[in-house]
């Protein structure tokens, strides 16, 4: 998608320009679920699902946002500049116009010029990044997995290897741009002669012209196809985090390197299991004798059960921490903690009998229930 066409990330994703982190991540995750290709058929949903993707893979990169909010879409395009500066190129300043190339590519917007000469169709340019969606349990989130995933990327044309031309024919030489792919147009602009080069409307820039188009990827140099990779998904990452696979992407132009595929990864919920970052959060139902006398309990964690020993007169809602049974750090070996809330369960459906002896359990114990009467005792003092 051209620069020009392009509409503002945060547009894109409906967040104002100051939106925090957590903002950005729920209006991804949203429009995401909203335009995955799996579960929106309408015609532009692919593209828009490609749009949403990008504009995150930026704005969620401190650096990337940073340099996105200074230059635009220049700031983070690796295609336009060196440092990704638009204005690079001036060096201190005019300067007796020892810039004028790109002087004359910025004032040729005006003419509809716009940066042809740094973007003609003979040059090599990276391939798109292709968007991939998974799914995984929350064990193998945990501590990563392999998968395998279909992927439909744009490859180099196996019929004619990128020429576009027929078999036995050859591309000819643009008569009009003489290769080059551009032409140079002079233009008047506040009393000065300004001279900007455009892409050849004959060629379309690429300096080339096929009289015999390759039967197979029609004169295009490149095919769509599907393949089935294996993934390794990294260990410790979130819902809505992605991880990118370098060169898996679409294959370039004119030679030019491949994309990478991003690979979007929802976990399944776990039914034990939550978790905010690396830390893993549960809840453990204990008894009343258990929670009063002291006990030592079995708990679940992600590498299998563990005993610990709940201290006597424990209440109800008391968090304990299992250090280092959590979530692993993302590229480290350190884990993350689980936190474990106990929740003291109350009987049901007790007989005659069992109630009868809770009622002579709970006034024999009367006076070990301090809770119980400092809040009566209130209770009296404010109430009579």
């Amino acid at each position: 998608m051209a620069n020009e066409n392009k509409r503002d990330y945060y547009e894109v994703l409906g967040v104002e320009k100051n939106a925090a982190a957590d903002q950005l991540k729920k209006a991804y995750r949203k429009l995401a679920a909203k335009y995955h290709p799996d579960v929106n058929h309408e015609a532009d949903a692919e593209e828009r699902f490609k749009e949403i993707n990008e504009a995150y893979e930026v704005l969620s990169d401190p650096d990337k946002r940073a340099r996105y909010d200074q230059y635009g879409f220049a700031g983070v395009d690796p295609n336009f500049s060196a440092g990704g500066n638009p204005f690079e190129g001036f060096g201190g300043g005019f300067g007796g116009f020892s810039g004028f190339g790109d002087l004359g590519d910025i004032f040729g917007d005006f003419f509809g010029g716009g940066r042809s000469s740094r973007s003609g169709g003979t040059r090599a340019a990276r391939g798109e990044n292709v968007v991939v969606q998974i799914e995984v349990s929350f064990e193998e989130a945990a501590f990563g997995c392999k998968k395998e995933v279909n992927v439909s990327r744009i490859e180099t044309c196996d019929q004619c290897h990128g020429s576009g031309c027929a078999e036995g024919t050859q591309p000819e030489t643009c008569p009009q741009c003489k290769g080059s792919g551009q032409v140079r147009t002079t233009q008047s602009f506040m009393g000065m002669t300004m001279q900007s080069t455009a892409v050849c409307p004959t060629c379309g820039g690429r300096g080339k012209l096929i009289k015999n188009p390759c039967t197979r990827c029609k004169g295009k140099g490149r095919i769509k196809r599907s393949h089935r990779l294996i993934v390794e998904v990294p260990a410790g990452i979130d819902d809505g985090q992605a991880f990118r696979v370098a060169g898996q992407g679409s294959a370039g132009a004119n030679n030019g390197p491949s994309g990478d595929l991003m690979v979007n990864v929802r976990i399944r919920p776990h039914d034990i299991f939550t978790r905010d970052g690396s830390n893993v959060y549960c809840e453990m139902p204990i008894s009343f004798a258990q929670a009063a006398c002291g006990a030592e309990i079995e708990v679940p964690t992600l590498d299998g059960k563990v005993r610990y020993n709940v201290p006597e007169g424990t209440q109800t809602g008391t968090t304990f921490r299992l250090k280092g049974k959590g979530i692993p750090y993302v590229g480290y070996k350190n884990r993350g903690d689980q936190y474990v809330t106990v929740v003291i369960e109350t009987p049901t459906k007790l007989t005659q009998q069992q109630k009868e002896l809770l009622r002579q359990f709970d006034q024999a114990t009367e006076k070990a229930q301090p809770k119980k009467k400092s809040f009566f005792e209130k209770l009296k003092r404010n109430f009579g």
